[in-house]
């Protein structure tokens, strides 16, 4: 092994760490549950929770790392460390997490998270689904047995796993910043088009959406922009696949305003197969089958998969705005798509058709004005985040193996 400094050795992963660790809540009490939707694909912090009476499901606490073990959520990074709740406090969330910490005077909480992060474990847990296609889950036993060589120290995994760390800290004060700059926008946009502050000295007139200005009116979404709804290129021709071009599916627009780079990405002649599906940069995209109501920006011509639909404004200055108001109206979304399937659907031609305000073009231009420098802001953070995430990624499988490293 590298790292002259530390000394390693080989262990089975069930005897180095805690896998699914006993933790206790009773019966109907009511606790933290952190739900499998509520988990932001590779990110390492939990950010939102309901309360609801204990019925079953993983157990956890401060420390634990939770991971999904059902396709496709294992696969899209589904997988947290636990440092939200109260000291001795216990949560619950799904039956489809495992949960792992560390072993005391054996192995670092910190540590475990990141090992279960590392290309091998990761690949590991995904080979040893088993189960009927689409509910396929990971094998507890097979990560039990996995052999993997650790800091013999405990010092020095905490040391490895303090790098990682502080890669994770700087993205997460990003994302507590753009979580700030987004409220504002949404409550400069209220203050202006649920209140009308900014247009009360001025005439308002009868609508089917109550009073507004005069000079405004009622009409479509598909008003405001083109909307194209998204599709996949043949999987069969791998000539379309793994080119510059973003193609761009849900999981890449979970807690993103703007999305810069996907999962997956096609190749010039994967866009050119289906050309009337190409997005500009800055087009809106939202989410319409299963997951309903994500709303995202693009900031490279891209394509996306039949589960988005996009709306191409056709004037820029009305971009932030349909953000705005696509995301105050999340509720009327979800409601259009339950069609009495369990899958939400909100199909392109309801979509198209959905009721909104249109504002004068001279209060778009204004409301642009004001709140586009948040939204650069908003911008230039994720992609600052996307620069040390990627950093993180390439420094991990090295750290972990020792193949780096770490200045005392």
């Amino acid at each position: 092994m590298g790292g002259l400094s530390m000394e390693w050795k080989e262990v089975t992963l069930g005897d180095f760490m805690q896998c699914n660790p006993k933790r206790t809540i009773k019966k109907g009490q009511k606790a933290r549950k952190i739900t499998m939707d509520l988990l932001i694909p590779h990110s390492k912090t939990i950010r939102n929770w309901n309360y609801e009476p204990y019925s079953g499901g993983a157990k956890f606490q401060n420390g634990d790392t939770i991971m999904a073990r059902i396709t496709p959520c294992l696969e899209n990074g589904k997988h947290a460390f636990v440092s939200i709740l109260d000291e001795g406090e216990i949560a619950y969330g799904s039956t489809e997490y495992f949960v792992f910490c560390g072993k005391e005077k054996v192995s670092d909480n910190d540590f475990v998270y990141y090992l279960t992060k590392t290309p091998l474990f990761r690949d590991t847990a995904i080979k040893s689904m088993v189960g009927s296609s689409g509910r396929q889950r990971a094998q507890m036993d097979v990560l039990e047995n996995l052999k993997m060589f650790v800091p013999k120290d405990i010092s020095d995994q905490r040391r490895i796993a303090s790098i990682l760390s502080s890669l994770d800290r700087k993205i997460e004060l990003n994302n507590k910043i753009n979580a700030d700059l987004e409220e504002m926008a949404q409550a400069i946009f209220k203050n202006w088009f649920v209140d009308f502050e900014p247009f009360k000295d001025g005439k308002f007139v009868d609508s089917e959406l109550g009073m507004i200005p005069e000079g405004w009116k009622v009409g479509c979404l598909g008003d405001m922009g083109a909307v194209v709804c998204g599709k996949t290129p043949s999987k069969s021709n791998s000539n379309y696949y793994g080119g510059d071009i973003p193609f761009i599916k849900i999981p890449d627009m979970h807690g993103n305003v703007f999305v810069e780079n996907s999962e997956d990405r096609l190749t010039e002649e994967g866009s050119l197969s289906q050309i009337k599906k190409f997005i500009p940069p800055y087009s809106l995209m939202v989410s319409c089958i299963a997951t309903v109501g994500l709303v995202s920006i693009n900031t490279k011509p891209s394509h996306t998969n039949q589960q988005i639909n996009t709306v191409i404004p056709h004037n820029k200055s009305a971009l932030f705005y349909l953000y705005q108001y696509i995301k105050n109206n999340e509720e009327l979304l979800k409601n259009m798509g339950r069609g009495g399937t369990t899958t939400l659907n909100v199909n392109t031609r309801s979509f198209s058709n959905i009721r909104l305000l249109i504002p004068s073009e001279i209060a778009l231009e204004q409301f642009h004005r004001v709140v586009e420098g948040l939204f650069k802001k908003i911008e230039l953070n994720l992609h600052e985040s996307r620069t040390l995430s990627l950093l993180r990624d390439t420094l991990l499988p090295r750290l972990m193996s020792g193949e780096l490293e770490v200045p005392e």
